[in-house]
């Protein structure tokens, strides 16, 4: 078994498969993330999301035509939750201290008084297809999804390349394929040393979200409510299993906000729900089991 690890869009991602990839693809895997990062990342002046965060008086803006699929996925998301799930909470989070600096630190009134005027994902954002126009500046964040279609970008190259073993890990995003199985445990999300149970993986991929994965000062994390930029108190962490890593991704932030009843009618997913008080929630379909 070979290991590529690199980093990218801040944090760490690693391949692991049967043969080992050239120094072109792993060139062009690195070119891939990059231009990821220099297009999404509103840790970066010069991306094309810090453009549509100055832009006084809004514009159009034009993102890689395949990438129409990740902004399609975020409208069904912010539709099933009711609007808690929305790319435009980035502003949110720079009050709260998760800002280009890492300040950590929270704005005295900051999310009060920026409450009135919020930005709302369907109502301030035309999009068509790959092109996003805005009226005004909008700080975007595509957390909830960003990593996990990167890892699919990447997982497809491997896939034209003619691999077809392999596992990307993005720091427990995960996508594997290939015939053999892959045990993941699930870690918990108030210890990082143990295990709250383990998920089975064949041809699929596994995310997770907890809200200690970006936490600081009291109570503050990044798993955000659009509706109120206030990081949610009820559930600590989800664990979804799905054919894509981005549908995933998203899933996991999902299920901090919505009732799960709603999210399967509308995706193909099996998941893991830990809530405050220690109870978990465990889908019928889920390939893997929760310690008791």
């Amino acid at each position: 078994m070979s290991q590529f690890a690199f980093d990218a869009i801040g944090t760490r991602f690693a391949i692991d498969s049967e043969t080992k990839l050239g120094e072109q693809l792993r060139r062009r895997i690195r070119d891939l993330a990059d231009r990821f990062d220099r297009t999404y990342s509103r840790f970066r002046e010069d991306s094309l999301i810090s453009c549509i965060a100055v832009a006084e008086h809004g514009s159009a803006f034009e993102f890689p035509s395949d990438d129409a699929d990740m902004f399609h996925l975020y409208d069904r998301h912010h539709l099933a939750t009711d609007g808690a799930v929305d790319p435009l909470v980035g502003r949110d989070l720079e009050l709260l201290g998760y800002d280009r600096h890492y300040s950590l630190r929270p704005l005295a009134g900051g999310i009060a008084a920026y409450a009135t005027e919020r930005p709302i994902w369907k109502r301030d954002v035309l999009r068509v297809g790959n092109i996003l126009r805005s009226r005004r500046p909008l700080t975007i964040d595509l957390g909830a999804v960003g990593k996990g279609y990167l890892v699919d970008l990447i997982s497809r190259l491997l896939v034209n390349e003619g691999f077809d073993a392999f596992t990307v890990d993005a720091s427990g995003d995960i996508e594997h394929r290939g015939g053999e199985l892959l045990q993941v445990g699930l870690e918990h999300p108030l210890d990082p040393k143990l295990i709250v149970g383990v998920a089975r993986l064949r041809n699929s991929s596994l995310c997770a979200s907890a809200v200690n994965r970006r936490a600081w000062g009291d109570g503050q994390h990044h798993m955000v409510d659009g509706r109120t930029g206030r990081p949610v108190t009820d559930v600590i962490a989800t664990w979804v299993v799905s054919n894509d890593t981005a549908t995933a991704d998203g899933l996991a932030t999902a299920l901090f906000f919505a009732p799960a009843s709603r999210l399967t009618e509308r995706f193909d997913f099996s998941f893991v729900r830990m809530f405050a008080d220690g109870s978990a929630e465990m889908s019928e379909n889920f390939e893997g089991e929760v310690f008791t």
